[in-house]
């Protein structure tokens, strides 16, 4: 781990391009790529928004530039009405067989879904690799004594298990009817659920019984000052020892694949939550709160970083494959629609749905960044 050679302020301002920067330039190479395999012209491909810092054209015609908003990236490709690939409808149907070469809007339409699917795809391989590596070079993690590192060691001060009726000696096997196989497994099975109850199934004597516990709601903060509310039932394991078992490539892919799974289930029950009200919606994030834990996690090291950019990749994955129209989600969901309809969803079904859509993102992205702001310590918190 790094020692705070710099202002935690210098590292915010290298985590966020240094992050960021390479995630949208791979997202924006899966479309690019893709596309060119496809023969579809690409106009621009840009990192940023706004106006052009700096760029070139390459002999193909593409305009490779830097912008000046370094919140995300477009390639436009030939034939799209604007970078968000919104195509004109009435420009498509007159185009000349010139016109017509090259043009995105004109591609088969597997072709079309395929370019817009690869830019998520390229942030999903991106994780993968990344998660893959660390198995790869580190080995699994592993309890050196399973049956102690399951078995109930203590109780904190406040514990609901013990209230539940949970003893010093039991060994948890379940939480909810699914197997558990280490410590870890638990831990994450109660953190996400503070304020519910729990069927938490141990082995005591031989026989297994089952307690309803209730999940403590708990506020944590990290030593960034973050707070988090994590669900807790008071119990201590009876060991901690991990040992790193060595993985060839095959396995190491087949665990990243498990663990990615597992966070984008994270992802999934934490968003549910906060539409049910479960959590607050103060614990959604945007590019400032980004920027901060960037450059948090730069402060730490190389690895701490590195895992880091692959939760983001993950996430960028996860919104950008959301149904919703302009992001590229939602055109798999109109080419969804065409597949069904054997022809194109009318000019102005489009039209409501893009514009519907780039206000939805516009209001979100106005509402996370308040919020984020509203977190930072200039503001008292």
């Amino acid at each position: 781990m790094l020692e705070f050679d710099l202002p935690l302020w210098l590292y915010y301002v290298i985590g966020f391009p240094l992050l960021l920067g390479p995630l949208v330039t791979f997202h924006e190479l899966g479309h690019y790529l893709v596309g060119r395999w496809f023969g579809v012209h690409a106009e621009a491909f840009s990192v940023g928004f706004g106006k052009e810092i700096w760029g070139f054209t390459d002999k193909r015609g593409t305009r490779w530039k830097l912008s000046a908003l370094p919140l995300g990236g477009y390639v436009q490709f030939k034939g799209d009405m604007n970078p968000a690939s919104i195509p004109d409808a009435e420009a498509t149907a007159r185009a000349s067989a010139e016109e017509r070469t090259g043009s995105f809007h004109h591609a088969a339409l597997w072709k079309r879904a395929l370019i817009v699917f690869a830019g998520p795809a390229t942030n999903i391989l991106l994780t993968l690799g990344i998660f893959a590596s660390f198995f790869a070079f580190y080995g699994k993690p592993v309890p050196a004594d399973v049956d102690q590192q399951m078995t109930v060691a203590e109780f904190a001060e406040i514990s609901t298990a013990r209230e539940a009726g949970m003893a010093v000696g039991d060994r948890i096997v379940a939480v909810e009817g699914e197997r558990v196989e280490d410590f870890r497994d638990v831990q994450d099975s109660v953190m996400l659920y503070p304020g519910r109850t729990l069927d938490i199934t141990v082995v005591r004597d031989g026989a297994e019984r089952t307690f309803a516990v209730p999940v403590r709601s708990v506020e944590m903060t990290d030593r960034f000052g973050n707070a988090s509310k994590i669900g807790m039932i008071g119990v201590a394991s009876g060991g901690s020892e991990l040992e790193f078992v060595p993985q060839g490539l095959g396995s190491s892919l087949g665990l990243a694949v498990d663990h990615s799974i597992g966070i984008v289930d994270m992802m999934v029950t934490g968003i549910g939550q906060i539409f049910t009200g479960e959590r607050s919606v103060q614990e959604l994030g945007g590019p400032v709160k980004i920027a901060k834990f960037s450059g948090e996690q730069l402060s730490l090291g190389a690895m701490a970083f590195i895992n880091f950019a692959a939760l983001i990749s993950l996430n960028l994955a996860f919104i950008n494959l959301l149904p919703i129209p302009a992001l590229d989600g939602g055109h798999l969901a109109f080419y969804a629609a065409e597949a069904v309809r054997r022809k194109p969803v009318g000019p102005r079904g489009q039209e409501v749905a893009y514009r519907a859509g780039v206000a939805l993102v516009l209001m979100l992205m106005v509402f996370v960044t308040i919020n984020d702001l509203a977190t930072l310590p200039v503001f008292g918190n």
